[in-house]
């Protein structure tokens, strides 16, 4: 009888020191790696799997060692998703972070200004989803048409803003948080003001004016030309209109100008029939506010300030246009 309680203590000392030694392994911080690592872990991936996957990246000693863990803990839910490993972590730590979907994130920056060709160009750089795929659900208004029904596609309410994205973000899903962060900032805005009007002409006033001081008084100049009929001439509308038309040359020429494209305010009256490009709170307060002014013409300063001449007559703006040239002859 004492033989066995001795053999029994023998292996409960066993048991517990090998239990200590598994913790001990556990909590030991590993790296097996050189350069970081990213690891994808789709949707059904097993622990075992997972654990193996780890092991081989070196981000984990022991593929045992991970499963161990989920025995330790098996009421942890392990989530999917993309994460980066750049630093020692033990087994237990990395196991946690995948039981928090503490995923790596990539961030979209989308600065205000941007159309969705300049988004559609950043997305193609992360290498996170097709840019062809963002392209073809950005042209469709679908998730707008209820704010604005004349949107001809979701330019103007893809939110300038910092996005987190991953390889599990899909081209919806990312189109649909920059529209809903639109939806915040115009509901904050506490207006009854026509959104596609207000939109169309805050996208001109972004593209037109780099200083934010100006917004309201190149808002100002638009604003008095669609009071007296005037057509707009607004540049970057023609550049707009060349975009979609495959054409762009990086300078506006003439065959621009004259292009019977509805977003040409050369050639139209009015407001082009939408957006071109997604401008910022400034630029939409601006719309919304513009400055009290008599202006009707305004030209680019040759200084390299950003800033522009503002005239309220023909001779006052040809005189500033020669000053231009001559400025940018010195």
């Amino acid at each position: 009888m004492k033989t066995l309680i001795r053999l029994f203590l023998v292996f409960l000392v066993l048991a517990i020191a090998g239990g200590g030694y598994f913790r001990y392994l556990l909590k030991q911080p590993y790296q097996g790696f050189q350069e970081a690592r990213i690891l994808d872990f789709p949707r059904g991936t097993s622990t075992a799997e997972m654990a193996q996957l780890l092991q081989s990246a070196g981000v984990i000693r022991s593929a045992r060692l991970f499963q161990l863990s989920r025995y330790l803990s098996p009421g942890a839910a392990l989530q999917a998703g993309e994460y980066k490993f750049d630093k020692p972590a033990s087994t237990l730590d990395v196991f946690r972070r995948i039981a928090r979907g503490d995923t790596f994130y990539y961030e979209l920056v989308v600065p205000e200004g941007n159309n969705l060709f300049d988004i559609a160009e950043s997305i193609k750089a992360l290498k996170i989803l097709p840019a062809e795929r963002f392209l073809s659900v950005a042209r469709n208004p679908r998730l707008i048409q209820d704010l604005d029904p004349q949107a001809p596609s979701l330019e103007g309410y893809l939110f300038p803003d910092t996005y987190r994205v991953n390889r599990q973000t899909t081209a919806e899903s990312l189109c649909r948080a920059m529209t809903n962060r639109f939806r915040e900032m115009w509901q904050n805005l506490n207006t009854h003001a026509n959104v596609h009007q207000t939109v169309t002409l805050a996208s001109m006033v972004e593209r037109e004016a780099h200083n934010p001081e100006e917004r309201p008084v190149v808002a100002s100049v638009f604003r008095n030309r669609l009071s007296v009929g005037m057509k707009l001439d607004c540049d970057p509308t023609t550049v707009y209109a060349a975009i979609l038309n495959g054409n762009y040359r990086g300078k506006i020429y003439r065959s621009d100008l004259q292009s019977e494209s509805p977003f040409n305010t050369y050639a139209h009256a009015g407001l082009p029939p939408g957006p071109i490009a997604n401008p910022g709170l400034g630029s939409i307060q601006a719309a919304l506010n513009p400055a009290a002014t008599d202006y009707l013409f305004f030209v680019a300063k040759a200084d390299g300030s950003g800033g522009h001449t503002f005239s309220i007559n023909l001779a006052q703006h040809t005189a500033a246009v020669a000053g231009y040239k001559r400025n940018l002859q010195k």
